[in-house]
């Protein structure tokens, strides 16, 4: 049997930019996606702190360094420019990893730098 934890989480994330007429997804910086270990086209859950909206998609590379957060085609419905997101991954692990396992967290600030 797998468990399935948070693998990692890009924390107070702010969105750039919406882009509806996009066929879906999420567009990350290639650099925070590294820094958390988010792979292109991993399944991406997705908390609006604005809202309070969830919702899942994939992630997609955007330039590195860009600090680009794009909600794209259906998702730019659940967000705007400026809100505040925590974006989680999750893995499965099976029972004798779990005890071992830690997160990759990365707290940004309004700029999408990571802090600290």
């Amino acid at each position: 049997m797998l468990i399935t934890l948070l693998k990692s989480k890009l924390h107070h994330a702010r969105v750039t930019s919406c882009e509806l007429e996009y066929n879906g997804s999420m567009t990350i910086d290639r650099d925070l996606m590294d820094l958390v270990k988010i792979q292109p086209y991993e399944k991406i859950l997705v908390s609006n702190l604005a809202n309070g909206e969830r919702f899942e998609t994939y992630a997609i590379e955007a330039p590195r360094g860009s600090r680009i957060i794009c909600l794209n085609g259906a998702t730019a419905h659940k967000g705007k420019t400026g809100d505040r997101l925590i974006i989680f991954a999750f893995g499965h692990f099976a029972p004798e990893e779990v005890k071992a396992h830690h997160p990759l967290i990365a707290i940004l600030d309004a700029e999408n730098r990571p802090e600290s």
